[in-house]
């Protein structure tokens, strides 16, 4: 049987991709396709990531629009975290369907099926097969066919950092590539992210993070080598979701627009400015839509703003105006260096569900 087997070093920018950092990934890279060209999907965050590798759509397809998002619930707007390990089934009852397309999962299903190993949030790790066709291993909960969960035995009870993510490889490794060998197999390591959202691009914990994801990655490889001596035909995708730049400042955009008089009020469900990290998803309420022409000329004269995104132009990135997402909106950035030289400096969108700023 054909296999693919995909490794996702989540966060991994492509300039640390270096013999210094990544050794594993430049010898593979030295006897592998290289797709030099390849850039993310908008936003470029996991959650919407893990969506467009599970189904091959972008946002405007899958309808996992961000990291967070809003949906349309009772005649009011809701802003959602997509990372909590129970969205995609609320999402399923709000709309009707989890993702808008199938996944892979559920293609390969009857072809050998598929088996994922994941270290990133929840909501990321179940955007791979969220209505159960395969097995989904996680810390919040581990899941086989039909969405039963796994017993007690099977369950991934790692820590989200460098210690679980290699206690996860040697399991992947162990029973996705030793004892079940399913069609589709992915191990999605939750570093170098994690470090990078704690620690500078450059630092020693950061380089530390790096060389550890490599050395996880390079032992799936020698797993694979071993087994196509053996002469299975297994196809290998190391590849990363998104990079990352260092945040130099934090941008209240629906305070803003509170007091431009464009929101009602801070909280109101009639506009919300959903943050993503280095941008924003603007979401309007239907019977606010008077107010669109307005917002649109408030976010262009914001300096904070790289780019805003109308409602017609969303199909441009992918995005499409679903759950009244009426604007998408990329930060101010620039190729400044960090304290460590590390070029790449961003504005970010403050979040609304109380999550910490992380400046620097």
């Amino acid at each position: 049987m054909r296999r693919a087997v995909i490794v996702v070093l989540d966060g991994l920018r492509r300039d640390f991709v270096t013999e210094a950092y990544t050794p594993n990934l430049c010898a593979f890279a030295e006897r592998a396709e290289r797709f030099g060209n390849h850039r993310s999907v908008f936003v470029s965050t996991t959650r919407v990531v893990s969506a467009s590798l599970a189904t091959g759509c972008h946002p405007a397809r899958h309808e996992l629009q961000g990291n967070a998002m809003a949906l349309v619930e009772a005649g009011r707007l809701v802003a959602h975290d997509a990372g909590r390990p129970d969205f995609l089934d609320h999402k399923r009852r709000v709309t009707g369907r989890s993702l808008g397309v199938p996944t892979v999962a559920e293609r390969v299903a009857e072809l050998g099926g598929s088996i994922v190993f994941a270290n990133a949030s929840p909501g990321a790790a179940y955007a791979q097969d969220p209505d159960g066709h395969g097995v989904v291993h996680h810390r919040a909960g581990s899941f086989g066919p039909g969405r039963v969960p796994l017993p007690e035995a099977g369950r991934l009870a790692i820590t989200p950092d460098v210690e679980g993510d290699r206690a996860m490889t040697l399991r992947f490794v162990r029973e996705a590539l030793g004892e079940s060998r399913p069609a589709v197999a992915v191990l999605w390591l939750g570093d170098p992210d994690r470090t990078q959202h704690a620690s500078p691009l450059g630092s020693p914990r950061h380089l530390e993070a790096l060389r550890e994801a490599d050395r996880n990655a390079g032992l799936v490889v020698e797993a694979v080598d071993r087994l196509r001596d053996a002469g299975d035909d297994v196809l290998v995708v190391l590849c990363s979701d998104h990079g990352h730049q260092t945040a130099v400042g934090v941008v209240d955009i629906e305070a803003e627009l509170v007091e431009a008089g464009l929101k009602d009020r801070p909280g109101s469900g009639d506009v919300l400015a959903v943050a993503n990290g280095t941008s924003a998803l603007i979401y309007v309420h239907p019977d606010r839509r008077e107010r669109i022409a307005d917002i649109h000329d408030f976010l262009a004269s914001r300096d904070w703003a790289d780019r805003v995104i109308a409602e017609d132009e969303l199909a441009a990135v992918g995005q499409a105006p679903l759950h009244g997402l009426a604007f998408a909106v990329s930060m101010r950035s620039s190729e400044a260096p960090n304290d460590y030289g590390v070029p790449g400096v961003s504005l970010v969108a403050r979040s609304q569900a109380g999550k910490p700023d992380r400046l620097g």
